[in-house]
């Protein structure tokens, strides 16, 4: 017998807005297939396209009409001015959007990109929604309950992460459009048995609760508060863990954007082994490119 699975109120609010964009985005993906989309270069030069823009207004307009006076943090928002941020992520609960997570895949026409949303509660994820558009799915989880996807039909299942132990027979993916020079010494280190490229934060984290995947590291500042938030609710929801290199929970109140430690997410058995091969990594990696 088919179990129904329901979200609280909340989360399922947060799904409705998702999902929605989510369905914009494909179609702008359809467009960008046919009539290529002009593309502009933030100052960290990162592109951006009219579809970022116009999926970020989207779905800040439905937050804001959905939950009157909870702070927004999006990325393609105007948030210059650092006594604004400074007061957006001090408040009590902060939505955290990436409306297309993965930009480099949407415009390569690679499939591999998010839509993805993330509240976080005094400083902490605690719920989050990952649409992929080009994959027809949607993963969502609350920290405390159980994570499911739900697929094109709207039919629901409970997922999980892996109980792969052996970094011998686990996967790894890495991005595929830049691979931060720390996965090639960890990944040697650990004897880790696969990698996988893969685009998108957002797509990494739902290959980890499908179980296509057990392993997923990001060294350096590249990322950003809007890049984790979603996920780091979800995987945990789905049983595995998301830290920084050095183990810390992501502080989802800092002034600072910026992830400064990168990211590590894992099913949760493997974490403790990576971090502590990290250390040893980075130096290698620094070695390396010295």
């Amino acid at each position: 017998m088919a179990i129904e699975i329901k979200a609280d109120a909340e989360l399922e609010e947060m799904i409705v807005i998702a999902r929605a964009a989510a369905a914009r985005v494909a179609e702008l993906y359809d467009q960008h297939r046919v009539t290529r989309f002009d593309v502009d270069l933030k100052a960290a030069g990162e592109p951006v396209t009219r579809a970022d823009r116009e999926v970020n207004e989207m779905i800040c307009q439905a937050l804001a009409e959905r939950f009157a006076g909870v702070a927004i943090v999006a990325e393609e928002s105007q948030l210059d001015d650092p006594r604004e941020v400074e007061e957006l992520v001090g408040q009590h609960q902060v939505f955290f959007v990436d409306p297309i997570d993965g930009t480099r895949e949407f415009l390569d026409l690679g499939g591999e990109f998010a839509v993805m949303i993330g509240l976080a509660i005094d400083g902490r994820a605690h719920a989050g929604v990952l649409a992929l558009p080009a994959e027809g799915l949607l993963l969502a989880g609350r920290v405390g309950t159980r994570a499911f996807v739900e697929e094109t039909g709207g039919q629901r299942r409970l997922v999980g992460v892996s109980d792969c132990e052996r970094f011998d027979q686990a996967t790894m993916v890495a991005s595929r459009s830049h691979l931060p020079p720390i996965v090639d010494p960890l990944r040697r280190r650990l004897g880790v048995g696969s990698l996988q490229p893969c685009g998108s934060v957002g797509v990494k984290v739902a290959r980890l609760l499908t179980g296509a995947a057990d392993l997923y590291v990001h060294g350096g500042p590249g990322l950003k508060l809007w890049d984790s938030c979603a996920p780091d609710a979800v995987i945990t929801a789905g049983g595995g863990r998301l830290s920084d290199l050095d183990g810390g929970g992501i502080d989802y109140g800092s002034r600072n954007l910026h992830l400064p430690r990168g990211l590590v997410a894992t099913n949760g058995r493997l974490h403790p082994g990576v971090l502590s091969a990290v250390g040893w990594a980075e130096r290698e990696a620094a070695r390396v490119e010295g």
